[in-house]
């Protein structure tokens, strides 16, 4: 076992864990943070997309050792702590940009990340800032629409 300290939603946290222990499973089982979603286990799918030092990182292919001292932010910690939403999950509501919901918490840290980074200036630019994470559900257009919004790029 080795002992790891993380920032968690602006909380640290010391945890000890396996060398080959993935970051997802450190969030999810360890720290009840479940809102990051294992989806396909090959960083196929984006679900379990989180940000780690303000970067859209696939947290199913990081070790856990890989992230000490690291600044973590999943979707739980987007929202205020007031209860109101972070922009991009306000527009992901108010376009109706998740159908199952299932990738939505990997979208969502996605599309931060991208706003965030300056590279959602054009509808071209968030398609293929978000190639890593797949949707089966809603073809895209209104997760488009949301991040444009979000972003403040006209649709």
């Amino acid at each position: 076992m080795t002992q790891i300290a993380l920032t968690v939603n602006g909380e640290r946290r010391e945890i000890d864990v396996e060398p080959r222990e993935l970051l997802v499973y450190v969030l999810r089982e360890r720290l009840g943070l479940t809102g990051t979603v294992v989806g396909c286990d090959t960083s196929s799918c984006g679900s379990c997309t989180v940000l780690v030092g303000g970067e859209s990182v696939k947290s199913c292919t990081v070790l856990a050792v890989q992230a000490d001292a690291a600044e973590i932010t999943t979707i739980e910690g987007l929202a205020g702590p007031n209860g109101v939403l972070h922009p991009v999950q306000q527009a992901f509501h108010d376009h109706h940009a998740l159908q199952c919901g299932f990738c939505t918490p990997g979208m969502v840290m996605a599309a931060v990340s991208l706003i965030e980074s300056g590279a959602a200036g054009s509808e071209a630019e968030i398609r293929a800032g978000l190639e890593g994470n797949l949707c089966r559900c809603t073809g895209y257009h209104n997760i488009v629409q949301a991040v444009q919004t979000a972003a403040g790029v006209a649709s």
